[in-house]
């Protein structure tokens, strides 16, 4: 991983890429191509990172303990990656071609099903006791409840906040507290430190969502390696059009726009118009700084310097980023 915000943990990690690729390899070849092609796909490895340097505020700290539990964690998103594609019908991701678009919607639901089983073997393998097992069953059950309740309002142009940020944090926030909370409980952390990293993983995690849907509509498709406007075309609100429909004198359109089902090309690019006429996007990125801010400032006092300087520039990573 050459982000220099885990440099500390570069070697970490090293040993972690070629975990995956020994956890997802199968006696099948084609289930090893896919799993392989998965988990080669780009990705930035932030869960299994955070978990990992958690994990490194503590006590506790071993690798050889830890390394199981981290592939897991990024096995987990790699499969609700895989499924997510097949709902969204997207073609690629992180700029590359997804599994559904390579091979098909009934392999690649199958494929996201045998990752996760590995990644339950694996915690298995690791022995660390039902609280872990108990809060990875809880992710991805939460991981399942933000789908069903984005996919049950899609279409609709829903203004309820709370709903949005509900399922923000079910998709995405609750994740990046679990990396952080069971990364420092195996690390050994106290329990009061163990709770402070996981609600600098909840206050990343939606802020990186925030900042994920602002991305969708700011930037282009080549930049964020997915088509740009995507969550309007699939019928999903964000907060910036979410404020757009609130204030913005042209709401109505914007309304009949994102309620129907068989938008256009065109029909996106004036919403998207629509919605950057507005000052949704600044509302947006005041809400994604308040979180980062938040999470900056509950870091544990424990933390060596180094751990907490890569925990802070994991929150400018996200605040900065653009693709």
């Amino acid at each position: 991983m050459s982000n220099p915000m885990f440099d500390v943990i570069e070697a970490d990690l090293k040993e972690l890429n070629e975990g995956l690729i020994g956890a997802v390899t199968s006696p099948v070849d084609l289930v090893t191509e896919i799993g392989t092609h998965l988990v080669t796909a780009g990705g930035k490895r932030i869960r299994p990172a955070l978990c990992l340097l958690a994990a490194h505020g503590g006590p506790a700290y071993s690798l050889e303990r830890l390394l199981p539990l981290a592939e897991a964690l990024e096995l987990i998103h790699t499969a609700s990656l895989v499924h997510d594609d097949v709902i969204d019908e997207a073609d690629t991701r992180r700029g590359c071609i997804t599994a559904n678009a390579k091979w098909d919607n009934q392999i690649a639901i199958l494929s996201g099903d045998y990752i996760f089983a590995r990644a339950f073997g694996l915690i298995a393998e690791g022995d660390y006791g039902n609280y872990v097992s108990k809060r990875l069953a809880e992710l991805v059950c939460n991981l399942s409840v933000g789908e069903i309740i984005q996919d049950h309002t899609v279409y609709q142009a829903v203004k309820d906040l709370d709903n949005y940020y509900n399922r923000i944090q079910k998709k995405t926030a609750d994740f990046l507290e679990i990396c952080c909370e069971l990364g420092a409980f195996v690390g050994g952390m106290s329990k009061e430190d163990v709770q402070k990293l996981a609600e600098y993983g909840h206050c990343i995690g939606m802020a990186f969502q925030i900042t994920d849907d602002l991305l969708d509509i700011q930037q282009t498709s080549e930049k964020i390696g997915k088509p740009a406007g995507n969550d309007i075309r699939q019928g999903i609100v964000t907060l910036p059009v979410i404020h757009a429909l609130s204030v913005s004198p042209d709401a109505a359109e914007l309304e009949g726009i994102v309620t129907d089902s068989a938008m256009t090309d065109e029909m996106v690019a004036r919403a998207l118009a629509i919605v950057k006429a507005t000052d949704g996007v600044e509302v947006a990125m005041a809400k994604v700084d308040e979180y980062l801010d938040r999470a900056r400032s509950v870091l544990p006092d424990s933390l060596a310097p180094e751990i907490r300087e890569a925990f802070v520039m994991v929150a400018d990573f996200i605040g900065d980023r653009d693709f």
